[in-house]
């Protein structure tokens, strides 16, 4: 994690970007949040917020931007859904390179760390993915390399960092705020065949390599940001109840799945087996690399 620096960050309320922002709070670093409306934004003490008429200014006192935005991808998709989930982040992100291109060089940020998704490499149940891998072709391989283009247009003197995120592992939102419920009353199981691979990452290792590609210039390019140790989602469902002490025996079955989400379905029931390869030849050391150990301190 960095220390005396000024961090500004979008999607700095949300289930990531609040707990970096706590956690660069915490590391003695200055926190700004570029958000849609400043007024609305719950931001934690000490954090400031500001619109759209106040990013450039801000941007130009960082020495670091994180570019979280984006629309929740766990719903149903329409035509509206799916364009929203790709200009929430496309647009974002081109709206924060367009605002740094601008400010003249020695004003900008030193590093821009971009999210961007595992979703990149499309989905299989048979290969394993690296950074070295290619693009998919599905509809979220689409917004990522997209997202990804955007980015890509930083300014040759800021340093570019993009994080392919996998799933984020936390106890109060996300895939898993969803499921810890159905398993506190008995009600839990895999979805689909279970056999669908889970590339996850406990929260606070997500914040821990944000922090590492802020303060460590080795850091450039894309990286996965995934535990070391993804597993098949029977696997996942049976470690989250063994951690919860209850049973992992009501499967929610395909069908059921596509009627609630449609098209969207396919964030649940099809997955990839993504490695960290990058990270962890940099030099990044995991807290929780297996799903035992992540689960057992977020169900705590």
């Amino acid at each position: 994690m960095p220390k005396g620096a000024t961090v500004a960050i979008t999607g700095g309320t949300g289930l990531v970007g609040s707990r970096l922002a706590e956690a660069l709070l915490a590391s003695g670093n200055q926190v700004v949040v570029l958000t849609r409306d400043a007024a609305k934004a719950k931001v934690p003490p000490g954090v400031r917020a500001v619109g759209p008429t106040e990013w450039q200014g801000a941007l130009a006192k960082a020495t670091a931007v994180v570019n979280l935005a984006g629309e929740p991808i766990a719903t149903r998709w329409s035509d509206a859904v799916k364009d929203r989930i790709l200009r929430s982040r496309v647009e974002t992100t081109r709206a924060v390179v367009e605002a740094l291109r601008v400010l003249p060089p020695g004003s900008r940020p030193k590093v821009m760390v971009s999210a961007s998704a595992i979703g990149y490499y499309g989905t299989s149940n048979t290969e394993t993915f690296t950074e070295k891998s290619g693009p998919g072709s599905d509809f979220l391989a689409r917004v990522c390399r997209e997202w990804e283009a955007e980015a890509a247009r930083l300014p040759e003197d800021v340093r570019q960092v993009v994080l392919r995120i996998g799933i984020v592992l936390a106890k109060d939102g996300g895939a898993l705020g969803k499921m810890l419920p159905l398993f506190a009353i008995f009600a839990g199981g895999p979805l689909g065949s279970g056999r669908q691979w889970m590339s996850w990452v406990h929260r606070d290792d997500l914040v821990a390599l944000i922090g590492a590609a802020i303060a460590d210039t080795r850091y450039r390019g894309a990286y996965n940001a995934t535990a070391p140790q993804p597993v098949r989602m029977s696997e996942f469902c049976s470690a989250l109840g063994a951690a919860m002490g209850r049973p992992s025996w009501l499967p929610a079955p395909e069908p059921a799945l596509k009627a609630v989400l449609g098209e969207g379905a396919v964030v649940v029931l099809e997955g990839q087996k993504v490695l960290p390869d990058r990270a962890q030849d940099t030099g990044f050391v995991f807290e929780y690399p297996d799903i035992a150990g992540a689960f057992k301190d977020i169900v705590k």
